[in-house]
């Protein structure tokens, strides 16, 4: 039987990849949040000694790039040293064991190209795409020096029902169901016509496992390589219950993030497609309405 860590299990891909693990006969361990401290390399040895993994999913780190310039420090820690700190664990321990980092668009901040693929350079502005930016390079760098087999995932926005009302797909899809079922009114939204590429999280947590699977370790952009505004997001989701947006949505210029908001993020993950055979499963309205269905349940339940 295959045996896999996952550290950040609590969170969204935690979750689905722990389920995708055990369909296909996996032992699956997680460590969420309080149940160890990243930074203690000798704790996380304990831990491997333990479990005795396979296969590493590094999934820890905040994941809300706002809050990373509320908490730079907690940021850095666990997003770029937590890293470090787990690859020395894995070299004391087994050599052997595979490792998956979860990357992140952030890292290519104002791209120099559109689309970004894997050697695009890096240029990240937020404190949360400086720390993915140094675990990304940190993956490379064991890889090099000490042969792990050590791999990145930069993954583009994924979203789903587990996502919490702090991301905006998800706060969109909350209100649009709230405002369908008549116990809220209106909708306050900053810059309408920022842009993402928006894929679905289970689609993504695939992509982790296919690259782990490779015999050479790499990295691979996982992304669905079109770009939506939150215009396009906010008329598909409210669209979807009968309603016209315009008559709900209000713009907060305090929700703008000026400068700090980023521009040109979509993926071209060709050697996704062509290296692990993956492609996205759902499109962005696709997921937009799976998000609003999910809000209206939980809403009419609750």
């Amino acid at each position: 039987m295959r045996r896999a860590l996952i550290t950040g299990a609590a969170g969204q891909d935690g979750s689905y990849l722990s389920e995708l693990l055990e369909r296909r006969g996996y032992e699956v361990n997680g460590l969420g949040r309080g149940d160890i401290d990243i930074l203690d390399q000798h704790a996380l040895a304990d831990v491997l000694r333990e479990h005795q993994p396979h296969e590493l999913y590094n999934l820890a780190s905040p994941s809300f790039v706002p809050r990373s310039w509320e908490s730079p420090i907690e940021t850095a820690e666990f997003a770029a040293v937590g890293v470090t700190s787990l690859l020395e664990a894995v070299r004391a321990v087994d050599p052997s064991i595979r490792v998956y980092q979860a990357s992140s668009s952030e890292i290519f901040g104002e791209p120099s190209e559109v689309p970004q693929t894997e050697s695009t350079p890096l240029s990240p502005v937020t404190p949360y795409g400086v720390a993915k930016a140094y675990g990304h390079f940190i993956i490379g760098s064991y890889r090099r020096r000490y042969g792990l087999h050590a791999s990145g995932g930069i993954l583009y926005n994924h979203e789903s029902p587990r996502r919490p009302v702090d991301f905006l797909p998800s706060k969109v899809a909350r209100a649009a169901a709230a405002i369908s079922l008549g116990l809220e009114q209106e909708l306050h939204l900053g810059d309408l016509d920022a842009q993402r590429d928006w894929g679905y999280a289970r689609d993504y947590v695939e992509a982790m496992w296919r690259i782990v699977q490779r015999d050479e370790p790499g990295d691979y952009v996982i992304a669905t390589g079109e770009l939506h505004s939150v215009r396009e997001l906010t008329e598909t989701a409210f669209s979807h219950v009968g309603l016209d947006w315009n008559d709900h949505v209000r713009v907060d210029e305090s929700l703008k993030r000026g400068q700090a908001e980023l521009h040109h993020l979509v993926g071209d993950a060709s050697k996704a497609r062509g290296e692990l055979d993956w492609r996205p499963s759902a499109g962005f309205e696709q997921v937009v309405r799976l998000l609003v269905d999910a809000a209206r349940a939980r809403l009419t339940t609750s």
